[in-house]
């Protein structure tokens, strides 16, 4: 069965939440703080993590960044009261998978669960070598050529995708899909904005370009050049 661990402290929200995955035949462990919230993450096989912000000991992007810096890829779907883009955006960038504001719609919640427990496991290797690039997943590190690339949790996640697929058109609603988590596409340039600033460190100091836009398409990664 699907474990999951929810991480919130608002007893209301929390059993909501809790009945409505359980009706979805999904195991739930409700936990309250961010030190408890790590413990069960850490010690049992946890599917994946949905967790609030503003918990009673601390930020609950604090668990997100913890994990994903001991090499812990567990999918993480962020709720809070903090909605604004500024907000979305540091949820993503602390390696949140999928960012959800409160007060929502169950139906949705559910929706968005799904798509992320959906997206493949793609953890099998963690130590990925193409052509001049070596990614260590474990150790959350990238370099080219001997080059250390300076990659946020969310830019190391887009150039895993993209190596895994050489040479095949990557679109953004696939980004969107298998990386976001999302079942929608945004009226935004979230897909963009994250690849120009990935290929500016990949692909710098006039190296031949391993990551191409293909106008009108999406982006193909490419490392025989």
């Amino acid at each position: 069965m699907t474990h999951i661990l929810l991480i919130e402290d608002d007893a209301g929200t929390a059993n909501e939440i809790a009945l409505e995955l359980a009706g979805h035949g999904y195991a739930v462990t409700h936990r309250i703080l961010v030190s408890e919230g790590l413990a069960v993450a850490r010690g049992d096989a946890v599917d994946l993590l949905i967790l609030d912000r503003q918990l009673p000991d601390g930020e609950g992007l604090d668990v997100i960044e913890r994990l994903r810096a001991e090499g812990r890829r567990t999918p993480a779907l962020v709720l809070s009261a903090l909605g604004s883009l500024d907000d979305r955006v540091r949820g993503l960038r602390a390696g949140g998978d999928d960012y959800l504001a409160k007060p929502f719609a169950l139906v949705e919640l559910v929706a968005r669960v799904q798509a992320l427990l959906r997206r493949p496991n793609e953890t099998r290797d963690t130590r990925l070598i193409a052509g001049p690039l070596d990614l260590d997943l474990l150790a959350g590190t990238a370099t080219r050529a001997g080059r250390a690339l300076d990659l946020l949790p969310r830019e190391l996640k887009l150039l895993d995708y993209l190596v895994r697929r050489p040479g095949r058109i990557v679109t953004r609603s696939m980004l969107l899909q298998d990386v976001w988590g999302y079942t929608f596409e945004p009226n935004s340039n979230v897909v963009d904005v994250h690849l120009g600033r990935l290929r500016r460190k990949v692909d710098a100091n006039g190296e031949p370009q391993l990551i191409r836009n293909v106008r009108g398409r999406g982006y193909v990664f490419d490392p025989s050049v």
